[in-house]
């Protein structure tokens, strides 16, 4: 182990000084012939309890006068040893005038150990602070680290919560879907059920009604520029033969076709809407039912009427019902019959072909135009009287074509001049104005109507029977304009003048 001299000899100085102190202190109960040259002291008695105290105490003084022998002998030699060290240095000064000394005094030299153990001591305790500096900063950074990983934690925990709030409320939404789902099932189920309940029960579950305001269009296919096999109007019941996703096949009457799905009912709808717009008949089931006045048998109650066996009348839909009998109509009145005697059923129109239907206009009009004429004769009016010509050939287009414009020019004229209107259309065929019926009424400048939308309109929304029947009758050769090929409002033209119209 190795030792500074100089901190020894500082050691060396700080116990020759203590030892003077001790020598200067009195020291009690040592008697007068203490003997020096065995360096030791005798001791008074002391009480026995004081005894290990005094020995201690003893042995302390005697150390103190060792030392203090020992370090007078030291101080002895260094005394001789610097009154040496100046001699010899006062001869070398003599010897040498300007050269520095080189060595120092002991207190001189003492007082740099000193100062070099001051500066040891501020540089261990600078080194201390340093490292406490250190260990501090260690720490604070550790406490940094420490805070920054919990932050992190929660932060990571509170994405877990959040992850596993967001994955909870997935779970929840997919149950609840699932339940839901699961209820809507049940919901088509049930329906699916009542509807082939119905199906099983009701009568209506192969029957088809058009709903609309005047009629359906039955074509030959399942396209609208299919041709037209006939007409289903209003009130008219057909029987379904295929039912597919937009076009149902079916027959009625005479006429076998398709319809679209989207104007038309079937099921326990058809049948609400039969007994809305279909007739009700009640049939005399036995010869001689009578139709009273009142709902009464009594004597004395009116006869209105008296049915013979499977007679028919109308039964009275709006009159309030009477239990055990039927209202029905007769005439303008409401009459009353013996449910007993009668059946109740409900009637449906059926399908109109296209021939069947422009035969039935042909003869209905042709009806109410003799008696027009018988009117017109009676009072007068000027007619060109009318001409049979030959029959154009002519589609279901060309007719409705024909009636829409006739429409236009003449909707709210008399038969007669409706059927004159047609005439000239044909009359213009005949000489050549165009080679088709469609060709004369757009042939350009002559029929406003064709240039202005008018007649596009009429052909949108319907044309009316009367105006159908016209355009039939012209097309067979009907002509009361006695050839004309122009009209105009009446004025003061020349021609024949039926209604607002001068035909020349």
């Amino acid at each position: 182990m190795k030792f500074d001299k100089k901190v020894m000899e500082s050691g060396m100085v700080a116990a020759f000084t203590l030892a003077l102190a001790f020598s200067a202190m009195p020291v009690s109960n040592v008697p007068a012939n203490a003997n020096s040259d065995s360096q030791t002291v005798e001791l008074t008695e002391e009480p026995e309890k004081d005894r290990n105290e005094v020995a201690a105490k003893q042995k302390r003084q005697s150390n103190v006068v060792a030392s203090a022998a020992v370090s007078k002998q030291t101080k002895d030699s260094q005394e001789k040893a610097k009154e040496k060290l100046e001699e010899k240095r006062q001869e070398k000064s003599q010897s040498q005038k300007f050269q520095p000394e080189k060595a120092l005094s002991a207190d001189h030299k003492n007082i740099q150990d000193q100062t070099e153990q001051s500066k040891t001591e501020k540089k261990q305790t600078k080194e201390v602070k340093n490292k406490e500096a250190q260990v501090e900063e260690s720490q604070a950074k550790k406490t940094q680290s420490e805070q920054i990983e919990t932050k992190e934690s929660q932060a990571e925990k509170n994405q877990s919560e959040e992850a596993q709030a967001q994955e909870d409320q997935l779970e929840k939404n997919k149950e609840e879907k699932k339940a839901s789902e699961k209820e809507q099932t049940k919901e088509e189920a049930k329906v699916e059920l009542a509807q082939i309940e119905n199906h099983e029960v009701s009568p209506w579950a192969e029957k088809l009604l058009p709903n609309v305001e005047e009629y359906l269009n039955v074509r030959t296919e399942a396209s609208e520029e299919a041709e037209l096999a006939g007409k289903l109007h209003k009130g008219a019941g057909a029987e379904i033969l295929e039912q597919g996703e937009e076009w149902t096949k079916i027959r009625s009457g005479n006429v076998e076709g398709f319809v679209k799905n989207e104007f038309c009912v079937t099921g326990l709808e058809a049948e609400a809407l039969a007994n809305e717009v279909g007739t009700t008949y009640a049939t005399a089931v036995t010869g001689g039912v009578r139709v009273r006045e009142t709902a009464s048998s009594e004597e004395g109650v009116k006869i209105l009427d008296v049915l013979e066996e499977a007679g028919r009348i109308k039964v009275d839909k709006e009159a309030e019902a009477v239990d055990g009998w039927v209202p029905v109509k007769v005439d303008d009145q409401v009459g009353y019959v013996s449910e007993e005697y009668v059946t109740v059923e409900l009637e449906l129109g059926k399908a109109i072909s296209i021939e069947e239907e422009q035969a039935a206009i042909a003869a209905a009009e042709a009806e109410r135009a003799a008696k027009e004429a018988a009117a017109r004769k009676s009072s007068g009016q000027q007619s060109g009287g009318s001409q049979q010509k030959a029959a154009v050939s002519a589609s279901y287009d060309d007719v409705t074509l024909l009636g829409a414009l006739i429409q236009c020019e003449a909707g709210s004229e008399s038969y007669e001049g409706k059927v004159a209107v047609g005439a000239v259309v044909m009359n213009r065929l005949r000489a050549g104005y165009a080679g088709s019926i469609s060709g004369v009424i757009y042939q350009s400048g002559q029929f406003s109507p064709a240039s202005s939308g008018a007649l596009a309109s009429v052909l949108s929304s319907g044309v009316s029977g009367s105006c159908l029947s016209a355009a039939q009758e012209a097309i067979n050769g009907v002509d009361n304009v006695n050839g004309a090929t122009s009209f105009r409002r009446a004025g003061a033209a020349n021609g024949i003048v039926i209604g607002n119209h001068v035909f020349f």
